[in-house]
């Protein structure tokens, strides 16, 4: 292991995801051919790295890496990535084994997490499939923490491990960093610490109820993570280091507050409830599910509240990760292609470390095209590291269109530039801000109508003059989160009646929700120990289709008070 601290101040400018249903009316686009990468040489840059010119001895590169080795390119590269101004986390370098990073994969990247059988079977699973040859390792896992923690795998070459040091250690640490949403949502500074309270909270309930019973509500949190987040405000965030004075402070408030929402008073006559609203409970729609079951579902024990409470802010931690994967590749992939080429520049690489470079990197960004049977999508590393070269070709050789398109880009210094769309855009709105006509056409993006009343696709705009905007716009929508995932909220509970749960389904382009809906809707009911609704609502407010889970609560399970 070795450990850098960032030789610069704070400087510069201000594994993966899930999916939906096929919508019935949507505008996908995709692509033929990958842009062709352009060599982002030094030049004309801002504070561009320099060098004594008596200074040009190439560095060792030898097949086999050693610890020292590492260091020295370590080194190097750490020098021209604060002459590019590259604002980051004091760096820990792991060197892991193929069955480490396989254990790494398992627990989502993390080095230590809560047992749960998934993770065992995620693992069994890559281990089976890595053996067998039918799947390859990444090259490296990095961790959104401080310090920042990258996994190097010891099967790499010298030449790897540089890459990837310049990779994770500088360009996805960079990100983490200095992303807004990362700077939002997480807290790198506390996510170790919060993992090792977890780990050892979740085992505690196991001895102390059992393993089935804290595995069941795992299994059901788990099933809900991506609904258990926050999406439109600042968390709150106590301090890990009262963490366990807070939890039981708030088991005692939990339990005493709970019973507000079912509190009848004598005498008193029941006021009407307005299923549009007022009078209604919760009197908005509650985004986050797991954070209403923690604070309202009746019948949960206080171990059981704060488990919920656990599994959502690892959810939380994990919320920006989905939303800035081309962003924060693209990042990483351009950032490492620079520095690598800087080197090369000033002398310190030799041309055998550039062939091997330059063929993992080619095949890192290579985008089949659509025409042939291993296309899968659009390769977010292709998209991400095109639009970074992209802006700064902008920059610094714009054409009459991109001086059309991009009059606040054209023409200005490009590292500035460069830093200020890292800092301030997720991939939705990063693509619809940037993504420019010439790259529409080198990649050759064209979008694609899938309307559920016709009986063929649609070519509904190409690379040409009147379809650059429709295209950027559908590419955009391919990445906004509310697109891909369907938008459930709570809508209502019967306080008064049999305390049953009512979500909403607000439909998108009238697609409707999955087969094994009523499967996770299992979950929403294990937690909640009622009946549990849901309706799918059209955009005029029209119920299309309902399910429903009756839910018994435990036996012997009184209200809480």
């Amino acid at each position: 292991m070795t450990t850098r601290e960032p030789d610069n101040d704070t400087r510069g400018s201000p594994s993966r995801g899930e999916g939906g249903d096929a919508p019935a009316n949507r505008a996908d686009a995709r692509a033929l051919h990958a842009a062709s990468p352009r060599p982002a040489s030094p030049e004309n840059g801002h504070k561009e790295a320099r060098m004594n010119a008596a200074d040009r001895t190439p560095l060792p590169c030898p097949s086999d890496w050693t610890f020292e080795l590492i260091g020295e390119y370590d080194t190097h590269i750490a020098q021209v990535a604060e002459q590019y101004e590259l604002d980051i986390y004091p760096i820990q370098l792991e060197l892991i084994s193929a069955e480490q990073m396989m254990d790494a994969y398992a627990s989502v990247g993390m080095p230590v997490n809560y047992r749960h059988w998934s993770f065992g079977k995620h693992f069994l699973s890559t281990e089976k499939s890595y053996r067998r040859g039918q799947m390859g390792l990444a090259y490296e896992i990095v961790i959104n923490s401080n310090p920042c923690i990258a996994y190097l795998m010891e099967e790499n070459t010298l030449t790897m491990q540089a890459l990837v040091i310049a990779h994770a250690a500088y360009g996805h640490n960079s990100f983490f960093k200095g992303n807004y949403l990362f700077r939002l949502w997480t807290d790198a500074h506390a996510i170790i610490d919060y993992l090792v309270y977890a780990k050892n909270y979740v085992a505690e309930c196991e001895e102390r109820h059992g393993i089935d019973r804290v595995e069941e509500l795992l299994d059901s949190c788990h099933a809900l993570m991506n609904y258990g987040v926050d999406r439109y405000k600042r968390p709150q965030k106590p301090s890990l280091s009262k963490e366990a004075a807070l939890r039981r402070e708030r088991e005692a408030y939990l339990q005493s507050q709970v019973n507000e929402l079912w509190r009848t008073l004598p005498g008193h006559k029941p006021e009407a409830v307005d299923e549009e609203g007022e009078g209604r409970y919760p009197p908005e729609p509650q985004e986050n599910l797991l954070y209403f079951a923690e604070k309202n579902a009746p019948l949960l024990e206080p171990w059981e509240r704060e488990v919920i409470r656990i599994v959502r802010k690892v959810g939380q931690y994990f919320y920006p990760q989905r939303q800035t994967q081309v962003m924060n590749e693209g990042w990483a992939t351009f950032w490492h292609y620079t520095l690598l080429n800087t080197m090369y520049q000033q002398g310190k690489l030799t041309d055998g470390f550039m062939m091997e470079f330059l063929h993992s990197h080619s095949n890192v960004i290579y985008q089949p095209p659509v025409t042939k049977q291993y296309y899968s999508g659009i390769n977010p590393y292709a998209l991400g590291f095109s639009m970074m070269s992209d802006i700064r070709r902008i920059c610094e050789n714009p054409t009459d269109e991109d001086r059309r398109w991009f009059p606040q880009l054209a023409g200005t210094p490009w590292l500035p530039a460069l830093h200020y769309a890292m800092r301030n855009f997720k991939d939705e709105s990063f693509i619809a801000q940037y993504l420019s006509p010439h790259l529409i056409r080198e990649m050759r993006l064209f979008s694609v109508l899938d309307d559920d009343m016709r009986d063929s696709l649609e070519v509904s705009a190409i690379h040409d003059d009147s379809g650059y905007q429709y295209v950027r716009q559908a590419l955009s929508r391919q990445y906004d989160i509310h697109h891909r995932e369907p938008n459930i909220q709570v809508w209502a509970v019967n306080t008064r009646g049999d305390r049953s749960l009512t979500l909403r389904h607000f439909m998108t382009d009238n697609r409707h929700l999955s087969s094994d809906s009523d499967e996770v809707l299992k979950h929403m009911a294990r937690l909640w120990q009622f009946d549990v609704f849901l309706e799918s609502v059209d955009e005029s407010g029209t119920v299309r289709k309902r399910y429903e889970c009756r839910a018994k609560p435990p036996e012997g399970a009184r209200l809480s008070g």
